[in-house]
């Protein structure tokens, strides 16, 4: 069995945690994220981490009961760097002094090298430009460094903003190095676990032999159902399985009828000709379009195919004999979410990623291949399993399917409308090379019929709205820059190629205000 080098990430509430973990995961270190008051002493020496990283938090820890360290963290003998909340701790647990009541700092700050330092250790490289641009989020400040400690760097607002103690490989900063206003963060990440002694031994070649193994370990003998949606995650996971496993791995496609423009025969083909993995494709459409009937409320909406969901996915599931596992694309992003800051379930964990209590209905034991990866780890195990470019960069897709596209009551004409619509914006944006800049692009078709002119006879038809988001995770987006020819030639197509549609609108809402989606 493979043992990686491990980094631990003890987590105090920062908002930004999970990006500490991308950018180590993008250096192939491989790494894991607990929260402080899961970690003790005992959950040390188990884990046993070559490096540990403090995040940062929202507390105080001039404050009674604020969270902590486990103290023997710091007479282990590994390097340790502690970010903004985790500077503080550091500090404060090692024998310095933190205070409020100092001028807060938030956003964009600059820091100058200390006296007599030119950065060295997990600062090497930087102020070669004299100085180095930082993101600060702090409302306390360290006023007296712990013994050991070094001051390296500083900022009118944080004369501790960068400290060190070489001899026990212990740094710390006042900002948070893995956003990505911090320039250079990712250059201290590097010389992090550079110094911690990490060989970038983290790579999806591994993962995937690695991944097999346990399936095989887990599982046996036995069958395993997967409840595939089309989606990248449940393809990935159920491809990876399949590797595993072979004949013993089934496929439920459940079609509810709101997917995209020939996407269900793809999704058929795929599986059943080119990987040949058993696959029951459960077509409900008329089951579920016929519940939407007269539906306009969103949430009844969602409600509606989620209930429905799992009726048809256990209906055929039941079908399978000799199951005993249940197969999720769980990432671990979601496993995160699921214990939060504060100890409890998270009220953020999406509902689909337990389809419904379907395991415990079933008497399922659930295997979750994925759940220790991020969403471009999957994409990079993806094209690892030789899953198509095409399939591996598709946009996300909502569970619903285009009921949330739809505002309004659901017909079988307006989602015959509303998938060649989209069909022309995305073949636009290939087209024009721009599908890989965009987060997610899709059409609403809206709940209004507008006058128009065609030849020489009026119309009244459907108005639509295209939609294009930049985006990072999906938790904040903003709007695609299209040209004016673009929109233009793309409504032009979308008007003239799709019978029921003679207007076309661009939505430039930002989220937050507004959500991606429609509904």
């Amino acid at each position: 069995m493979t043992q990686h080098q491990r980094l631990l990430i003890i987590d105090f509430g920062s908002q930004v945690t999970q990006l500490i973990a991308r950018r180590l995961r993008e250096l192939n270190v491989y790494c894991e994220i607990h929260p402080f008051n899961a970690v003790d002493d005992a959950f040390l020496e188990d884990f046993a981490p070559q490096a540990v990283i403090l995040s940062g938090g929202p507390a105080s820890v001039t404050e009674a009961n604020s969270p902590r360290a486990p103290q023997g963290l710091f007479d282990m003998g590994v390097p340790v760097f502690g970010i903004c909340y985790g500077q503080q701790v550091m500090m404060e647990q090692l024998g310095g002094r933190v205070e409020s009541g100092h001028h807060a700092e938030y956003g964009r700050a600059f820091i100058a090298p200390a006296e007599g330092h030119k950065g060295d250790g997990i600062f090497a490289g930087l102020f070669d430009a004299g100085r180095e641009e930082v993101w600060m989020s702090h409302g306390d400040r360290v006023t007296q460094l712990a013994p050991g400690f070094q001051v390296i760097g500083t900022s009118p607002n944080a004369p501790y903003a960068m400290i060190s103690d070489e001899s026990r490989g212990f740094y710390a900063v006042q900002f948070h190095p893995e956003v990505h206003h911090t320039p250079h963060g990712r250059r201290m990440l590097e010389n992090f676990v550079r110094m911690a002694g990490f060989t970038g031994d983290w790579t999806m070649a591994s993962y995937r032999q690695e991944a097999i193994r346990k399936i095989r370990e887990q599982v046996g003998d036995k069958r395993v159902i997967c409840g595939l949606s089309g989606g990248v995650d449940s393809s990935v996971a159920a491809v990876l399985i399949h590797e595993a496993i072979g004949e013993q791995l089934t496929c439920v496609f459940v079609d509810h009828g709101l997917l995209r423009l020939n996407e269900a025969e793809e999704v058929v083909t795929m599986f059943r000709d080119t990987y040949n993995i058993p696959l029951i494709h459960a077509d409900e459409a008329d089951l579920f379009i016929g519940a939407l009937e007269g539906v306009s409320d969103p949430e009844v909406k969602r409600k509606t195919i989620g209930r429905l969901f799992i009726d048809v996915f256990q209906k055929y599931a039941n079908e399978i004999e000799g199951a005993e596992f249940l197969a999720q694309g769980t990432l671990y992003p979601d496993v995160i979410e699921s214990v939060s800051f504060s100890g409890g379930p998270s009220v953020t964990i999406k509902s689909h990623h337990n389809v419904g209590g379907l395991p415990e209905k079933m008497g399922l034991k659930l295997v979750e291949p994925l759940r220790e990866l991020f969403k471009d780890e999957v994409r990079a195990l993806g094209r690892e399993l030789g899953l198509p470019e095409k399939f591996i960069g598709r946009h996300p897709f909502p569970g619903p399917g285009l009921a949330i596209r739809c505002p309004g009551e659901i017909t079988r004409d307006k989602l015959d409308i509303l998938r060649k619509a989209d069909a022309v914006f995305i073949d636009q944006i290939r087209k024009h090379g721009l599908y890989d800049e965009i987060w997610q692009a899709f059409v609403a078709i809206l709940p209004v019929r507008t006058v128009g002119v065609m030849g020489d006879g009026r119309t009244y038809d459907y108005a639509c709205a295209l939609r294009a988001v930049t985006s990072v995770d999906g938790m904040t987006a903003d709007y695609y820059p299209f040209t004016h020819e673009f929109l233009g030639e793309t409504a032009t197509r979308i008007i003239n190629e799709v019978k029921g549609i003679n207007r076309c609108t661009y939505d430039i809402t930002s989220k937050p205000p507004g959500t991606i989606e429609w509904e």
